[in-house]
């Protein structure tokens, strides 16, 4: 964040990687605020350009405001972006009081210096209170490098580093507004074998709450309050996507809601696609079926399905009707299948017994010439289940030779729910 014109966007798209439009037509976001995810050095997370913050009466001025308002609130890193050409001025000076009344952790970023003869320019700006300022070029890239390795080692453990505890398998509850996950979590809470203990979540908008089914803990992740009565006036539903990123993190499996009178939309395949690249294990639930159809149409729906989220064509689909119950036994039998094959490794010896076969009915494909070799294989990590080949000539395995591996190791190992990932890496 930080005011008009000190090269906000310029770093929000050095940062993602390409030239990532400002405006952006996308349902869940105001033209205000842009968001990226972005990954690097094995961390991943989620990066929003603010409007410029320029307090002022108006109503363009003041939507503005409240974006900015919104993202420091939610934010677990700021970079706050400043001038260097112009030195420090009075409104950037009202960002550093506002920012320090948040209490949040600051990146002070000074832009537009280009060379180490502009970097006496900076000294200006300890006036901010801050020990460590980063003079940078967003645009020309004079040194990024060492922002990013500060914005990295600043950011909070991802789930995957965090220590789980005993409350059991996360499940997140995702979807596009008026899905029915509400329903959902009250038919699950609801269900005569749970016993429910409700405290805040992490997040302002989700509750977690920890319950039994059975012998097994769980603990549901629901993000159905991000449309509280209180809140609309930040207008906070356009952020669901923002909303579903955290819930999807945290999660384990990911229970992604689709109305059935709707049909699976543009929205819903962005929210799939989230869970897919996040590595999270994911049951599809086509919910309201009870206002649509019965057994008879479920095939013809579910082959719809498949078409549109074709990625996730490894994840059980249930038909539901949440509001009344209808087939929500069934929605934790599959969480529990879907979060054990995510659990699941194979030992190596079976691995690669699997492996020869593989190559002797599909021969690996050549590179320049040269026929790519495969040497070993071995499992590496688990959620999601993730797999090293080592091959004399890793650029060699060509998209189609790697889909033909991942569908063989489904057909072999299942891993029901969840996505697989294929590592090539050269021998030695």
């Amino acid at each position: 964040m930080g005011r008009p014109n000190v090269g906000k966007s310029t770093l929000f798209n050095r940062i993602v990687g390409y030239r990532k439009a400002i405006v952006e037509d996308t349902p869940g976001v105001t033209r205000d605020l842009n968001f990226a995810e972005v990954e690097a050095e094995g961390k991943a997370f989620t990066l929003v350009d603010t409007g410029g913050f320029e307090p002022g009466e108006e109503p363009v001025a003041a939507q503005v405001i409240k974006g900015c308002q919104w993202a420091i609130e939610e934010a677990d890193l700021v970079l706050f972006v400043l001038d260097g050409r112009e030195g420090l001025t009075p409104l950037d000076e009202e960002i550093g009081r506002l920012l320090r009344e948040k209490g949040k952790r600051v990146l002070y970023v000074i832009n537009k210096i280009d060379g180490p003869r502009h970097e006496k320019e900076v000294y200006d700006f300890y006036r901010l209170g801050s020990e460590r300022l980063h003079p940078v070029s967003a645009q020309h890239g004079y040194r990024f490098g060492g922002l990013m390795e500060e914005l990295l080692r600043a950011l909070p453990s991802s789930p995957e580093e965090e220590e789980k505890g005993e409350e059991g398998v996360r499940v997140a509850v995702v979807g596009r507004p008026n899905v029915g996950k509400s329903s959902l979590v009250n038919a699950i809470l609801g269900y005569e074998r749970v016993i429910v203990d409700e405290r805040p979540g992490t997040t302002r908008d989700a509750i977690d709450t920890p319950f039994r089914w059975g012998e097994r803990s769980y603990l549901l992740i629901d993000t159905a309050g991000i449309r509280r009565r209180s809140r609309i006036s930040l207008r906070l539903e356009r952020y669901s996507v923002i909303e579903a990123i955290r819930s999807i993190e945290r999660s384990d499996v990911s229970l992604l809601m689709i109305d059935a009178q709707e049909g699976v939309t543009e929205q819903d395949m962005r929210i799939g696609g989230l869970i897919e690249r996040r590595g999270k294990g994911c049951v599809i639930l086509v919910n309201k079926w009870d206002l649509l159809g019965g057994k008879a149409r479920e095939v013809e729906y579910a082959q719809m399905v498949c078409r549109r989220l074709w990625f996730l064509d490894h994840a059980p689909l249930l038909f539901i009707s949440a509001l009344r119950g209808e087939g929500v036994g069934k929605v934790l039998e599959a969480v529990d299948r879907v979060a054990e094959e995510g659990r699941k490794r194979i030992n190596t010896s079976e691995l690669n017994r699997w492996m020869e076969g593989v190559l002797s009915s599909h021969s690996p494909p050549h590179w320049r010439g040269r026929p790519v070799k495969f040497y070993y294989l071995t499992q590496v990590g688990v959620r999601p289940p993730t797999f090293v080949f080592f091959v004399n000539h890793p650029q060699g395995v060509t998209a189609n030779y790697q889909r033909y591996l991942a569908r063989k190791l489904r057909e072999a190992f299942r891993f029901e729910g969840n996505p697989i990932r294929l590592i090539f890496r050269q021998r030695g």
